[in-house]
């Protein structure tokens, strides 16, 4: 296929994961408080909520990519912009803690099958080893999910309610997403990944898969399904509760929700640095690289106090911004396009339970220890990075 419509490709695909995103895992954050308040419920019980539905959407990872393998991201992704919708006009019309409950749980459904992992499954479904690139694209377009979806969330919700704004992103699921991911390109059942475009250049291309003699096929999942873990788990609690973390270093109330924003643009800019120099490198090398950075801003922070927290917040965001990327390409590398969907579904199980644990562990650790509850997640990076250290690249003659 050649650049062009790959290009257009990655644009629907990363526009369509921007409504995904801004519309489910960012939702909680503008409209839990209004939703508990006209419910009758706490607050905590809409975030336990939407763990819920983090836990169902581990659950479907693995079927979802299996189908994705057989039949091509173009009728999935549409699929779940149906649930979607229909998952956000149930939150709209709930009446109580029943009704709210049931949403999420179709939320849940709708995002095992509609997020990120869905999408680089497509993406490899139509490109093959070829994938890092548009992989990559699709992340810097959604990276801004958050910059778009809380604010049109929190207008919504201003001149509509928090119903009027579940029923505004239903809409726009049923009017933008539907024709985007319908827009995809076909693949044939049962047809294979291509390799990469002929022309393409050499050092913007994945090196091929080192793929796992049968004996540590099992142990390089374990690894990798660790370290997703890990990341994932830090990534979520940190965005719950980066703000409160820099308080407790020492850092004014307003200077930490200012430099909490900062986590969008450094992990956008870090992509940006992926797509640019550190695409002529391995994957495994820059996974590598964002595994140590959370725990090297966390030991400045700790050791330092408030005047780190600058330094702290961008390597944190442009660390997880690379590993999103990673979540993507380190299955690719290691093992190959075929049976890709399938094979990231099941490693990403553990990292979605982990997701929908974070907030309330780290959130514990925070009230109990303050700060030091830093030490938590940099002994976690620490291990996640020793894990890809065990997984650098085979040696090729």
């Amino acid at each position: 296929m050649s650049a062009a419509p790959q290009r257009w490709t990655v644009a629907r695909l990363g526009t369509a994961q921007t409504l995904a995103w801004a519309s489910s895992y960012y939702l909680p954050a503008m409209l839990a408080v209004p939703m508990a308040r006209d419910l009758g419920v706490a607050t905590p019980t809409v975030f336990a909520a939407f763990s819920l539905a983090l836990i169902v959407s581990a659950l479907l990872g693995p079927l979802a990519g299996r189908t994705i393998d057989r039949h091509g991201g173009r009728p999935v992704l549409v699929g779940t912009n149906l649930l979607f919708a229909t998952s956000l006009a149930g939150m709209a019309l709930a009446q109580g803690p029943v009704g709210l409950f049931a949403a999420w749980v179709l939320m849940g459904v709708a995002m095992g099958s509609g997020l990120y992992e869905a999408a680089f499954a497509t993406l490899v479904r139509l490109y093959g080893q070829g994938a890092r690139g548009a992989i990559t694209g699709i992340t810097l377009i959604a990276g801004f999910a958050s910059t778009v979806g809380w604010p049109l969330s929190a207008w919504m919700e201003v001149h509509w309610g928090w119903r009027g704004a579940c029923a505004g992103w239903a809409a726009l699921h049923l009017l933008v997403g539907v024709p985007l991911n319908g827009w995809l390109p076909r693949t044939a059942p049962g047809e294979h990944a291509p390799a990469a475009p002929a022309g393409t250049d050499p050092a913007a291309t994945p090196v091929a898969p080192a793929v796992p003699a049968p004996g540590h096929a099992v142990r390089t999942t374990v690894l990798l399904s660790f370290v997703f873990a890990v990341t994932w788990f830090t990534s979520t609690a940190m965005a719950a509760h980066l703000p409160r973390l820099l308080q407790a270093s020492g850092t004014s109330l307003q200077a930490a929700v200012a430099l909490a924003a900062l986590v969008g643009p450094a992990q956008v800019a870090a992509r940006l640095l992926e797509f640019g120099f550190l695409r002529r490198l391995h994957p495994l090398l820059s996974a590598q690289l964002a595994a140590a950075a959370h725990p090297v801003g966390a030991a400045l922070l700790m050791v330092v106090g408030g005047p780190a927290a600058l330094v702290f917040t961008v390597l944190h965001g442009a660390g997880n911004g690379i590993l999103t990327i990673a979540k993507g390409t380190l299955p690719l590398v290691l093992f190959g396009p075929a049976g890709y969907g399938a094979r990231q579904g099941l490693m990403m199980v553990p990292a979605r339970v982990a997701q929908a644990f974070a907030p309330v562990l780290f959130g514990m650790l925070l009230d109990g220890v303050g700060a030091a509850a830093l030490w938590a997640t940099t002994l976690l990076g620490l291990a996640a990075l020793a894990a890809l250290w065990v997984l650098r690249p085979v040696a090729r003659p």
